[in-house]
């Protein structure tokens, strides 16, 4: 009988700015659900596009970690190091009948679904500028361990997804892919934002024979305003000389019991891998 796989998560972070609370939430979820399930939790540096990289965050982002007692396994990986890893993925696609090249332009197709329009062969006169998959058919039935069952219509809501940019960088649903594939991710612990992004790559992995990881979508961190909290929203970087601060409301904001006060950072870290329960965690988006 063959072992089940070694539990392995990850923490994936833009460096377009330092760790802010709402990023710091999905760092300490994912990093508890990996720990308590006695397994590996690895990072990984998701800075491929270059025009949102802000020189220094990633080791800002880093510092913002190990000031909350998250180490990881294992060396960081940079996707800006893998594009010939990706474009064999794409070559793969592309050879398979999978992918095919579009002309169309981004303006053209803003705000509805892909009609499909190059999905036959590129129009006269049009060159091809990104890579799609093709999604005909596509529906899936998820099983997110905190927002239940979703069902996602792939070719209706969102119709054939690029998968290289036309600036020729391979596209986030692509790269997230082949490098959670790469890694050996077996459940992926992110913000409920990316809950619309997972019938998308759950169609890659089927696509690449990719095994497919559990998934389980922890609640946004929002502002009063009820917008998601991130660097383009004015997020202010955690207080890396008040960890336990950010860790008592880490916890309360996803549901956990609270350690005794008074405790130092690892105590508390560990006390917290000892005592999480995912089944606590609530669905909704939650204002800071």
């Amino acid at each position: 009988m063959k072992a089940a796989p070694c539990y392995r998560g990850r923490f994936a972070p833009s460096p377009s700015g330092p760790l802010h609370f709402g990023s710091a939430v999905a760092a300490i979820g994912s990093y508890l659900q990996a720990r308590s399930a006695g397994g590996e939790w690895l990072l990984r540096m998701e800075d491929l596009d270059q025009g949102r990289t802000v020189a220094g965050a990633g080791d800002t982002i880093l510092g913002g970690l190990e000031s909350l007692g998250l180490y990881w396994d294992g060396p960081v990986l940079y996707q800006s190091a893998r594009m010939a890893v990706y474009e064999e993925a794409l070559q793969q696609l592309v050879d398979s009948g999978q992918a095919y090249p579009c002309g169309c332009t981004r303006k053209e197709v803003a705000g509805r679904p892909y009609p499909g329009t190059c999905r036959h062969g590129l129009p006269p006169g049009r060159n091809g500028r990104s890579l799609r998959l093709r999604t005909e058919g596509a529906r899936y039935q998820i099983q997110d361990r905190i927002q239940g069952i979703e069902l996602q219509m792939l070719e209706e809501s969102v119709g054939d997804f690029i998968i290289r940019r036309g600036d020729g960088i391979p596209a986030y649903h692509l790269a997230v892919v082949v490098d959670d594939a790469f890694q050996g991710i077996t459940e992926i612990v992110r913000g409920s934002d990316l809950l619309e992004s997972t019938a998308c790559h759950i169609h890659l992995q089927h696509a690449l024979d990719y095994p497919l990881p559990a998934y389980a979508h922890l609640p946004v961190v929002t502002n009063t305003a009820g917008i998601k909290l991130s660097k383009q929203t004015g997020a202010r970087a955690i207080d890396e000389i008040a960890p336990k601060d950010t860790w008592l409301r880490a916890l309360s904001f996803l549901g956990q019991e609270l350690p005794p006060p008074g405790e130092a950072v690892e105590t508390i870290r560990d006390w917290a891998i000892a005592h999480w329960k995912l089944e606590r965690v609530p669905r909704i988006l939650s204002a800071c």
